[in-house]
C-alpha cells in the first residue's frame, strides 16, 4: 500500500474512532510503520476527528522528523512497543472510557487485566498488560513496556488508556474496539459473580486459532522482536 493511501487509512479511521466517542477531543494517537524503517505518527494535540493526511508527521527509522507536523508526545510509548512486537505494523493508543476507568479499579491484575470472558476478546487483543502511571509522555514507559518482552499486544496505562499494536491498522483498531467493549462488560458485571469462559473453552480457542497468550507462558517460536 502507497504511503498517500496509509496516510488516508490513518484518518479515516481516526474519524471512525473519534466520532463513536472513542476519544475525545485532541486524546489518541495512531502510527504504522514503514517499508524503510520510518513512520507515519498523527500529530501532537490534533483531533483523530479532524486529521489532515498531508500533516501527519512521518518519522526515520531513528524517530527524527522528517515532513509533516510536530508529532505526538507519546513516541516513547510507539517505539518500545514496535522495538518489542516484531510482527507490529501500527498502533493505536486511545483514551477510551471503559478502558481508563478499568486502570482504576483495585483488583486488577497486572499481567491479566480483564479475564477471559468472550472468544472475540482473546482472538482479538489476547490478553491486556496493566502498567503503573507515567505522565504522558514519560520516556520511562518506554522501560515499562520493554519490561513485557513483547508478550502482550494490548496494554492499559494506568489512569491514561489502552496501547494497541497490530499487524495492520484494521487488526489494532478491532482490537482496541474489543478491549474497551470488554472493559464495558466487565464493569458492567463486576460483583455480580458472571460466568467467565472456563480453561477448556480458553484452551480450545488457542487451539483452533492458534492463539498466542501470555500466560500459556511458552513464547518460544512466537516472534516478538
Amino acid at each position: 500500500m502507497s504511503e498517500t493511501r496509509l496516510r488516508e487509512e490513518i484518518c479515516r479511521y481516526g474519524r471512525s474512532l473519534f466520532e463513536r466517542g472513542l476519544t475525545p477531543g485532541s486524546s489518541g494517537n495512531i502510527s504504522m510503520r514503514l517499508e524503510d524503517g520510518g513512520w507515519l505518527v498523527t500529530p501532537t494535540n490534533a483531533s483523530l476527528g479532524f486529521l489532515d493526511p498531508a500533516r501527519i508527521s512521518r518519522l526515520d527509522a531513528g524517530g527524527r522528523l522528517v515532513s509533516g507536523d510536530k508529532p505526538t508526545k507519546e513516541i516513547p510509548l510507539h517505539s518500545a512497543l514496535y522495538e518489542t512486537r516484531g510482527s507490529a505494523r501500527a498502533i493505536v493508543h486511545l483514551h477510551s472510557t471503559h478502558a481508563v476507568a478499568l486502570t482504576m479499579l483495585p483488583e486488577i491484575d497486572a499481567r491479566a487485566a480483564l479475564p477471559p470472558m468472550t472468544p472475540y476478546y482473546l482472538m482479538r487483543a489476547g490478553e491486556t498488560a496493566l502498567v503503573p502511571y507515567y505522565r504522558p509522555g514519560d520516556p520511562a514507559v518506554a522501560d515499562a513496556i520493554r519490561g513485557l518482552a513483547g508478550r502482550y499486544s494490548s496494554v492499559l496505562l494506568s489512569n491514561h488508556g489502552p496501547v494497541v499494536a497490530g499487524d495492520s491498522l484494521e487488526a489494532a483498531v478491532f482490537a482496541t474496539e474489543e478491549l474497551e467493549e470488554t472493559a464495558k462488560l466487565y464493569l458492567l458485571l463486576r460483583n455480580l459473580n458472571p460466568r467467565y469462559l472456563s480453561p477448556q473453552q480458553v484452551a480450545d480457542l488457542v487451539e483452533t486459532f492458534n492463539l498466542d497468550l501470555p500466560s500459556l507462558g511458552d513464547h518460544e517460536g512466537h516472534d516478538h522482536g
